[in-house]
C-alpha cells in the first residue's frame, strides 16, 4: 500500500469507529485537528505537508458525506484555531464567521485543502462539535461540547502522528434518585 492509501484508510477507520462509539446521528458535527508535520514524522508546526493535507481532507469529506456528518477542520494557532466548515452548516448553527482563507503555513495543510475541496466553505471562530479527532496533538478540546468522553479505538496513530479521539454525551443532572437515558 502507498502512504496515501495507508493514511486514508487510517483516517476513514478512525472516523467510522468514533461515529459508532459516539452513536453519531446524521447532522452531527465532527471536528478534525491535524498536524501534517506530525503525520509525516516531523514536529508540529515545523514542516507542513500540503499533499498529506489533501489526502486527509479528502478522506474526512468522503466519510462525512457517506455518514451524513458535518465536517469541521480546525486551523492552527496562526488563525486562532478558527474552523473551516460548509457555509450552510455555519449559518444553520448560528456560528460567528470570520474573514480569512487558510493556507498551509497559516492555518494548516488540512484546513487549506478542505477549503479548496468544499463547495462553499467558510471560517468560524468556534464550534461545539459532537465528536472530534485530534491527529498530532493539535488540541481540539475547546471545540467539543460538554461532556467530552475519550475514545480509544483500534487506530492509535495516523502516519507517525498520535491520534486522540472523543465524543460528547449529554451531561447527567440530578442525584441518586435520577434516572438517565
Amino acid at each position: 500500500m502507498t502512504d496515501q492509501q495507508i493514511i486514508t484508510a487510517q483516517v476513514t477507520k478512525a472516523i467510522l469507529d468514533l461515529s459508532a462509539a459516539g452513536k453519531l446521528e446524521k447532522g452531527a458535527q465532527i471536528v478534525i485537528g491535524c498536524s501534517t508535520s506530525e503525520v509525516a514524522g516531523g514536529r508540529i508546526g515545523k514542516n507542513s505537508v500540503p499533499e498529506i493535507g489533501e489526502w486527509i481532507a479528502a478522506a474526512v469529506l468522503h466519510v462525512c458525506e457517506q455518514k451524513g456528518l458535518i465536517p469541521i477542520f480546525q486551523c492552527c494557532e496562526h488563525l486562532n484555531r478558527a474552523l473551516v466548515l460548509p457555509l450552510s452548516a455555519a449559518k444553520a448553527l448560528g456560528y460567528t464567521r470570520v474573514s480569512a482563507i487558510p493556507q498551509p503555513k497559516a492555518g494548516g495543510s488540512v484546513p487549506a485543502a478542505a477549503w479548496k475541496m468544499m463547495e462553499e466553505p467558510c471560517l468560524v471562530v468556534s464550534v461545539q462539535a459532537d465528536a472530534g479527532l485530534d491527529i498530532g496533538d493539535t488540541l481540539i478540546g475547546m471545540h467539543l461540547r460538554p461532556v467530552a468522553v475519550p475514545f480509544r479505538g483500534e487506530i492509535k496513530q495516523v502516519g507517525h502522528a498520535h491520534l486522540t479521539a472523543a465524543y460528547s454525551r449529554l451531561p447527567y443532572i440530578g442525584g441518586e434518585r435520577a434516572v438517565y437515558v
